[in-house]
């Protein structure tokens, strides 16, 4: 391990010692708030330095195996005690690696999920609607919470854009990756001659904003209109103007929520799903200018790139940005999503890992 990391390691052990002997003592619930953040980076440090302690102790284990080798009787026992205990070693250096990685703020946030359906009419609307099914069922093995923000259906049943709330921990973390072109290739329901046609969608994961007030939004630059609702509801949600568009003016960006019957709900509705698109802007621009230094296949989060293939005919599906394909498009589409999930976690943060060492 380099003396670099490893000093580094000492000193997130001494400030756990520290947050140990703060939080114990009594003037640690005297201010709520330092309390809590003090408890979060706690809960942050302490794994990594029972991680480093293990490490620390597999070390010593195998300089004690190496003390053993003068001895004839117990040569042959050193000799594998210190094999076991380098390859112990070398896997909780990577570890330590990993969890000093610099860590996405907006990890542990909700999210907004937007999915358009793009080029193909009705059936990059049906492939929306499958999109959107594909994420819900995901979300329910991961026990996170989908409430559909708003929906323009299609004349088939599909969505020509629909917006959900996603909420849950470790939601945006684990589908951050998602943005992006998704490209579906098959058999639409409305083919007489069995042809198979290219459709896509694009999908847009956005975290939730703590707060409008995290995002800095002049009321002047809003213009705020009310209608009435369209669709399902009853009488009241169509004979009231309970819908709500809201326009920034300076972007552009407009939202509209009608699926409450309440204005005043929508309305807040409205503006958390525009605070998080302003926020996504600022992101996004800020990983413009970050993009010349450096070299993410996963971060960028275009939404013109084409990230994903579903081939329908052959069962299966590409992930272009880590040429990873698999046959199981079916489990895929049912909300199996872990195995793409985890490889473009890792993938990233292998990237991350030789950034680190470039550092260094």
């Amino acid at each position: 391990m380099k003396s670099s990391i490893r000093e580094k390691l000492e000193q997130l052990g001494l400030r756990l010692a520290e947050l140990d002997r703060w939080l114990a003592s009594s003037e640690a619930t005297a201010d709520m708030d330092v309390f809590r953040r003090q408890s979060r980076e706690h809960a942050e440090i302490e794994p990594v330095v029972a991680l480093f302690r293990d490490f620390c102790q597999a070390e010593s284990d195998v300089e004690t195996a190496q003390a053993m080798l003068d001895d004839p009787e117990m040569r042959e026992l050193a000799e594998s005690e210190i094999e076991s205990g380098a390859s112990r070693c070398e896997a909780l250096a990577l570890e330590l690696q990993k969890a000093l990685l610099p860590r996405d703020p907006d990890d542990d946030r909700n999210l907004f999920l937007e999915i358009r359906a793009g080029t193909g009419g009705d059936e990059a609307a049906l492939f929306a609607a499958d999109l959107l099914r594909m994420y819900t069922r995901y979300a329910e093995v991961r026990r996170w919470k989908v409430d559909i923000v708003s929906a323009a259906e299609s004349t088939l049943g599909g969505y020509k854009e629909v917006i959900a709330r996603v909420t849950g921990s470790g939601a945006y973390a684990r589908l951050k990756f998602e943005s992006g072109g998704h490209r579906v290739q098959r058999v639409p329901v409305t083919e007489t001659q069995g042809r198979i046609h290219t459709s896509a969608c694009t999908v847009a994961v956005m975290p939730e904003a703590d707060e409008v007030a995290e995002v800095a939004i002049n009321p002047a630059e809003l213009r705020i209109d009310t209608y009435r609702a369209s669709g399902a509801g009853g009488q009241h949600i169509n004979k009231t103007d309970s819908a709500v568009r809201i326009t920034h003016l300076p972007t552009g960006i407009v939202v509209e929520c009608q699926d409450d019957r309440s204005q005043h709900r929508n309305k807040a509705q409205a503006m958390s799903v525009l605070a998080a698109r302003i926020k996504d802007v600022q992101v996004r621009e800020q990983q413009a200018k970050d993009a010349a230094t450096r070299k993410s296949l996963v971060g960028s989060g275009d939404r013109s790139e084409r990230i994903r293939t579903y081939n329908f005919p052959q069962g299966r599906v590409t992930d272009h940005r880590i040429n990873l394909t698999l046959y199981k498009l079916d489990a895929v589409m049912q909300g199996d999503l872990d195995e793409l999930v985890d490889a473009l976690i890792a993938e990233h943060q292998a990237e991350q890992l030789a950034a680190l060492s470039a550092d260094v």
